[in-house]
């Protein structure tokens, strides 16, 4: 298992929260390996500490089934996952939103939904007794708005400015993300003499 060959496994997705994790993990007294290059799957020598660099989704995965010890995520991709893992520190890098989107010129009942975020839009729709189908897509979901293959959308929000060049509106925010801290529950256990002072110090630093 990976995990026997490395003090510590750190699992950090693709993207803009790379950089911002990979610097607060090592602001907070950790030695990371350097990342050599996208070909390279694992960065770190044994005895060290291990990064995998996954895609976004793919991280509560690889540190829920303990594949990694802890890693860094959007809250958005959290949501979305549903997996068990502890998350212990608000980083509060990447931050965003997660929102519903229309439209103006749609006016009539919500009957479909397009997102890249089925099951939390699902879990939303149930917890507020809606009914409409939900339609997952991998590409641009405001386009489903514009064309009218939705009714409404649910998408990740900066700030606003691509939403305001398509012509759509943001009806509602319906969750707030930014990157966290996740850690497997026996990993916390196991490791707890790295995994603690870690935490305490990620704390300290936001």
């Amino acid at each position: 298992m990976i995990r026997g060959r490395y003090s510590l496994v750190l699992a950090l997705p693709k993207g803009r929260n790379f950089e911002d994790g990979y610097s607060a993990l090592q602001k907070a007294g950790l030695e990371l390996p350097k990342v050599k290059g996208e070909r390279t799957m694992i960065h770190g020598r044994e005895g060290g500490i291990a990064i995998l660099e996954l895609r976004n989704a793919d991280v509560p995965l690889y540190v829920d089934l303990g594949i990694a010890d802890a890693g860094v995520v959007g809250k958005d991709v959290l949501l979305e996952s549903g997996r068990d893992v502890y998350e212990p520190v608000d980083l509060r890098t990447g931050v965003c939103r997660l929102s519903l989107i229309r439209h103006p010129a749609s006016t009539g009942p919500i009957r479909r939904i397009a997102t890249k975020y089925p099951n939390f839009t699902t879990r939303v729709m149930r917890e507020r007794g809606w009914v409409a189908d939900v339609l997952e897509l991998a590409g641009n979901v405001e386009l489903a708005a514009v064309t009218g293959l939705a009714d409404a959308v649910v998408d990740v929000v900066q700030t606003g400015a691509s939403i305001r060049a398509a012509g759509l509106k943001e009806l509602e925010v319906l969750a707030h993300s930014s990157a966290r801290l996740i850690v497997n529950r026996q990993a916390l256990k196991l490791k707890s003499e790295l995994l603690r002072p870690l935490i305490t110090k990620l704390r300290e630093q936001v």
